[in-house]
């Protein structure tokens, strides 16, 4: 916490350490979320980054007062309004600010509380990216699993053109993710290799365009 305060020029840090108890996990959650709440109201734009969503449902599992209905992996149904109240509260306000959150949640834990947690949140943002365990390990970074990863409305953020070759890259990926077991980290390691040998991502989709594949020569 001290060092993300120290680099942290432009913003601020809102910390809790995890020996702390739950209810100051969830008090610093709330008081945050009404700053910025707040900060938007005066025509500011505010970026939220939580770390992370499935530590705050829990705090909240343990500090809020049980309702007596018990999802599996011992999740109180009332426990995860807050956090999703916490998370809903992203939106782009006419003649004002904006709000945008981003949230980690752990996924492949081994922990029901944990699934429940992610299944309960899982859809509900505009954009899911996905971190690969196996492609960490092989030390491939940004490790990131570009199939697993997407964006709502992504006809948005393209041209009809520039959508196809977003397509097409996807395909390609998909087909090495299909190979093996090593097949996401060796797409990912190639995707990376052949960004850097583009000055921009137009001319990087153009050459996609171009060929059947981005496998390199």
């Amino acid at each position: 916490v001290t060092d993300m305060k120290r680099w942290l020029i432009n913003g601020e840090v809102a910390a809790s350490t995890f020996d702390r108890p739950a209810e100051e996990h969830t008090a610093i959650a709330e008081v945050t979320i009404e700053r910025a709440r707040r900060l938007v109201e005066y025509g500011q734009d505010v970026v939220i980054i939580l770390d992370g969503i499935t530590r705050l449902a829990r705090a909240y599992n343990l500090a809020a007062p049980a309702t007596g209905r018990i999802m599996s992996g011992g999740v109180d149904s009332g426990a995860l309004y807050p956090p999703k109240k916490f998370f809903g509260a992203a939106r782009n306000v006419e003649e004002g600010g904006s709000l945008t959150i981003l949230a980690t949640a752990l996924v492949e834990t081994g922990s029901k509380m944990d699934e429940v947690i992610f299944e309960e949140f899982k859809g509900t943002g505009n954009m899911e990216l996905r971190l690969d365990r196996r492609i960490a390990e092989r030390r491939v970074y940004p490790a990131i699993d570009v199939n697993a990863s997407s964006t709502r409305h992504e006809e948005l953020l393209f041209d009809r053109k520039q959508l196809n070759q977003v397509w097409k890259l996807r395909r390609v990926l998909n087909g090495l993710a299909s190979d093996g077991d090593n097949g996401s980290g060796a797409g990912l390691e190639l995707l990376i290799d052949r960004l850097k040998t583009f000055p921009n991502n137009d001319e990087f989709l153009a050459e996609v365009a171009k060929g059947p594949s981005i496998e390199s020569s």
